[in-house]
């Protein structure tokens, strides 16, 4: 293996706001497109999980709390990039970077001093695995008078994008986001969450089913749309009337918010069809939005499993085609930890990871931070 090839693998690490996991994944840049050499899901076990969501929904917490759970994550981190090392056969000598964007706990972008708090310490990520790390990749963008979210259409734009079509990549994750990728280079690239994705019906399947998701949307199928409670959120919650850019997370999309929606006697499953009706309503009102509807709309995220989901939104979208990022060679799955394996290399390489029309921010600039091998 040459130099020049070692210099273009990169580890990208994930772990959104659904907290089912980390997603690792490993990639060669040497050409175009990138070569994926390893993609892997690793569930959060339980008491990490748990606490981890604790964290998240807590208004306050100790800082003994908050700060041995980020020195735990980046060992938890730390021994994933390890095994994923040991599957491969690769050395680190052969990786340039890793790139961990960290556990979001509180996402607030809009608040009289915004912010955006990741945790994973990426100083224990690079000592226990003896390979540079890059990570905070928000906190500049935010600085910059930025939303710091989302960071990944610039990934999109770089993987995706086409002279032929105008395309639309969808994530649905815990929070769901659209990119739009015009054709003209002349238009810009835009990108924003439109609203929660997988994380109310995750809630609510687990309360009621005991269940982590709804399986291929299975109990929401099983359920009938109640409308007056899916016009109570649509136009009872101000976040769906703002114009992008916008982000928003869990921490406001969350259990207390469904309850409050919530009036009288209902079916749990009509509610979960309904938090379904939700998220495909406001995904399908964003994309009709844009100065172009697509024609075509590619998914990623563990939403782009849930098929009771994807049928309503082809229904509520009818001229626009859906398929996969697998359509586009990336598994849909990986997508978000491959943004951060590049957004690493951008950053060892000095080039700007963010878009102002994304994000907001005052311009574009380099982002994260590095942190030395061993």
């Amino acid at each position: 293996m040459t130099e020049a090839r070692r210099s273009e693998i990169y580890v990208g690490l994930m772990s959104g706001t659904s907290l089912d996991g980390v997603d690792v994944v490993i990639l060669e840049f040497a050409e175009f497109p990138p070569d994926l050499l390893y993609c892997h899901t690793i569930p959060y076990d339980a008491s990490l999980r748990d606490r981890l969501l604790m964290l998240c929904r807590s208004q306050t917490t100790s800082l003994d709390n908050l700060y041995s759970l980020d020195a735990e994550l980046g060992e938890t981190y730390a021994e994933l990039v390890n095994s994923a090392l040991v599957n491969t056969g690769l050395t680190r000598q052969v990786i340039t970077a890793i790139g961990c964007h960290g556990q979001t706990i509180r996402h607030s972008p809009d608040s009289s001093t915004p912010y955006s708090v990741q945790i994973g310490d990426p100083n224990r990520i690079a000592t226990l695995t003896g390979i540079a790390t890059v990570a905070d990749f928000r906190r500049k963008d935010i600085a910059l008078g930025g939303q710091a979210a989302p960071l990944a259409p610039a990934f999109h734009r770089f993987l995706f994008r086409s002279d032929e079509e105008d395309r639309a990549v969808i994530n649905i994750g815990g929070i769901s986001n659209i990119t739009y990728l015009p054709a003209s280079l002349e238009q810009p690239v835009l990108g924003f969450d439109t609203g929660p994705g997988n994380t109310l019906l995750d809630y609510w399947i687990g309360r009621h089913r005991d269940r982590a998701y709804d399986e291929n949307g299975t109990w929401a199928r099983s359920g009938r749309v109640n409308a007056a409670l899916l016009e109570r959120m649509l136009t009872g919650e101000p976040y769906f009337q703002l114009n992008a850019p916008k982000s928003t997370g869990t921490e406001y999309f969350n259990p207390g918010w469904l309850e409050a929606f919530l009036d009288g006697e209902m079916e749990a499953a009509d509610i979960q069809a309904t938090l379904v009706e939700l998220t495909v309503t406001t995904i399908a009102r964003a994309i009709t939005d844009l100065p172009s509807p697509p024609r075509n709309g590619y998914l990623c995220g563990g939403g782009a499993h849930n098929g009771y989901l994807l049928e309503r939104l082809a229904q509520a979208l009818p001229k626009c085609e859906f398929s996969t990022t697998a359509a586009l060679g990336m598994d849909p799955d990986f997508v978000e930890a491959a943004a951060f394996a590049w957004l690493a290399r951008e950053r060892i390489n000095l080039r700007d990871g963010n878009i102002p029309e994304v994000t907001r921010a005052q311009r574009a600039s380099i982002l994260g931070g590095v942190y030395a091998a061993g």
